[in-house]
């Protein structure tokens, strides 16, 4: 699997997180310059100095490597970006990696205003992005490409994480969208499902107990603070074969990391996008042999 990514420049939110490091460690390690993105400066540039020190594919000259400190949830935070972007002439990839938990419990025991906000800084600020780029994105001839981190609750419900579970499906939703309307721009959009990754977001609900996380969760979140960190390595993986050459065409789809054959999915380019596969799509009674009359 050639996921050369010598000469492409890479922008991730929520870089020094337990994916969003996976994933920067990942891209450079295939050749890419990163746009590291988050809000602590020093914890970028701790990122960015171990990263400094890791090898890379090929090349005379190491990657670049630069660091932006923002908040995400800052008015002018897009347009922060946007600015930075346009400096460095340009992406070739974004990857809407930034995400927050939200409240933790039944609906009517959330607060409002922070249930409001993971709507917004999971959603929201991710569109905005996407929209904000989408005229920065693919560089000497390449496509440009867009991955977003979907999660728990996209498809199925997810009870007790409500905020989360709504932001991830609609940001899923949004990327089908948003594939047909930037295919013309020569840009691919995709989401991915990394799996449970061991993550402060996962030890949070360890924090909130399973009277308001529920069993299921709470077991859940156990398990993966106990591996092995194979989840956000494989992740990684996938981001950086949908930012390389090797998934042009690929777009508008779901991909989950763990369980999917992406690294094939070159070989059904043209099946795929004649296909709802990997998409989100309603259940009707003939998808499981009945057939109900009105």
């Amino acid at each position: 699997m050639n996921t050369s990514l010598a000469g492409h420049r890479a922008l991730v939110t929520g870089a020094y997180g337990t994916l969003g490091t996976a994933i920067c460690r990942r891209l450079r390690a295939d050749g890419a310059s990163l746009l590291l993105v988050g809000r602590s400066a020093s914890r970028l540039d701790a990122l960015a100095a171990t990263l400094a020190a890791e090898p890379f594919a090929g090349g005379v000259s190491p990657p670049g490597l630069e660091t932006v400190a923002v908040d995400l949830a800052a008015t002018n935070a897009v347009e922060t970006l946007a600015a930075v972007v346009a400096a460095a002439g340009g992406l070739d990839l974004l990857v809407n990696n930034a995400a927050i938990q939200g409240p933790i419990g039944p609906l009517w025991e959330n607060d409002w205003e922070a249930w409001q906000e993971t709507i917004r800084l999971d959603l929201l600020v991710p569109v905005a992005l996407c929209r904000a780029l989408v005229g920065q994105l693919g560089r000497d001839g390449r496509r440009g490409k867009i991955v977003n981190i979907s999660g728990g609750g996209a498809t199925g419900p997810r009870p007790n994480f409500s905020a989360y579970g709504v932001a991830k499906a609609a940001l899923v939703r949004f990327t089908e969208t948003f594939a047909h309307e930037a295919r013309e721009r020569n840009i691919d959009v995709n989401a991915i499902a990394p799996g449970v990754i061991a993550s402060q977001m996962t030890q949070a609900i360890l924090a909130a107990g399973q009277d308001r996380a529920g069993n299921t969760e709470a077991a859940t979140a156990q398990k993966a603070l106990s591996g092995d960190g194979g989840a956000e390595t494989k992740a990684a993986a996938l981001v950086s074969w949908l930012a390389s050459a090797a998934s042009d065409g690929v777009s508008g789809r779901l991909l989950a990391a763990l369980w999917d054959p992406w690294s094939t999915l070159d070989q059904r380019v043209e099946e795929l996008a004649a296909s709802d596969i990997y998409t989100l799509r309603r259940i009707v009674p003939e998808d499981r042999g009945r057939h109900w009359e009105s």
